[in-house]
């Protein structure tokens, strides 16, 4: 009995409580560590890719296990090859040349696009309108200012309804009909780049070519991606980055149309890029910069130039029955002051699918 009394005790002194706490202090440290390495192994980085396309820039950031620059570029380079005016191999610039008139699958996706965007805005979004904005100066030919009668000569060569695709091939009323898709390519590219992201599983992700931005996720930081909407202020350098607003996307796709940069002075008088199909001259409206959130950038791209030729009123109305699109302007009161004007959800921070 006497010798069990000494083996109890010893046992009770090598487990007192303080004992049994350091323990379980030094395994619960040992677990933190050890998830804390792991936790840094498993870090999914953001990559950057930055470039040129289409006579513009792209920045391009998104988080996945590896660079997909390869995979980017093909992407980019596709679409330079189909539907870029400033390159003179594309497919665009072929047919505009009568050298070929075959439609490839993405020339063909947007001009059915485009000819959507045309016939819903009763012909304020017109892809033929290259002649017009070219003979004002905007485009590839020397500015010529022109009269009256040129201008309308240049009427007869804008209309989608002049063009048609069967078998897939381009068929022009007249040769001297251009296409031009400058106005919703930046938002097509952005959109095909987003689709290769999707494919993957990419679930944060920033693109954007020339200001037109498709947004999903969060930043790096963990929060919604901030995009920033400039101040409409004449500045044809393009130097002046003063931001108006900036907003918070989580899952949407945005474009922004303006005619403070695209411009120029001639005999007092301010000469927009921003040509009104229907009657062949600079659109003369009080709205100063449009940006549309859509379904797509393709389709916020072309909306929003639309909304440019438009004007408030039309716009305004035209919203109302399309509540798939959401709209920030900035436009100049009488007294020529800054005022903005935003749809409803257009704060929204993911877009109305």
């Amino acid at each position: 009995m006497k010798t069990n009394n000494v083996s109890n005790t010893s046992t009770e002194n090598r487990f007192k409580p303080y004992h049994i706490a350091f323990l379980a202090i030094l395994i619960l440290g040992t677990v933190f560590i050890a998830h804390r390495e792991h936790s840094k192994q498993c870090v999914i980085p953001y990559h950057i890719e930055d470039g040129s396309i289409f006579g513009t820039t792209f920045h391009i950031k998104y988080q996945y296990k590896e660079s997909l620059h390869d995979s980017i570029l093909a992407r980019l380079g596709a679409i330079d090859k189909s539907l870029s005016m400033f390159n003179p191999m594309s497919t665009v610039s072929c047919i505009n040349r009568g050298e070929c008139m075959e439609a490839d699958s993405l020339i063909t996706c947007v001009w059915n696009m485009s000819r959507s965007i045309s016939q819903e805005t009763k012909g304020a979004f017109d892809p033929t309108v290259a002649p017009l904005v070219n003979v004002w100066g905007f485009g590839f030919k020397k500015k010529e200012f022109p009269d009256k009668a040129i201008i309308d000569s240049l009427r007869e060569l804008v209309g989608w309804q002049r063009i048609s695709i069967h078998n897939g091939l381009f068929y022009k009323e007249d040769p001297r009909i251009v296409l031009d898709f400058s106005a919703v390519a930046k938002g097509f590219g952005v959109d095909y780049v987003a689709s290769l992201f999707r494919n993957m599983g990419i679930q944060n992700f920033m693109i954007e070519i020339g200001g037109e931005i498709v947004a999903q996720g969060t930043n790096p930081k963990g929060e919604a991606w901030r995009i920033g909407i400039n101040k409409p202020d004449d500045d044809s350098t393009g130097t002046n980055n003063e931001l108006q607003e900036v907003i918070e996307v989580h899952d949407g796709a945005l474009a922004t149309s303006g005619n403070y940069r695209n411009y120029y002075m001639e005999g007092g008088r301010k000469i927009s890029h921003t040509i009104d199909p229907m009657t062949g001259y600079p659109a003369q409206q009080s709205i100063l910069s449009s940006t549309v959130k859509a379904p797509s950038c393709a389709m916020a791209d072309g909306y929003a130039t639309a909304f440019m030729v438009m004007g408030m009123e039309r716009s305004q109305e035209f919203l109302k029955s399309h509540p798939q699109l959401q709209a920030y302007f900035i436009y100049a009161d009488e007294n020529g002051q800054y005022q903005t004007w935003h749809t409803p959800a257009f704060y929204e921070t993911e877009n109305n699918k």
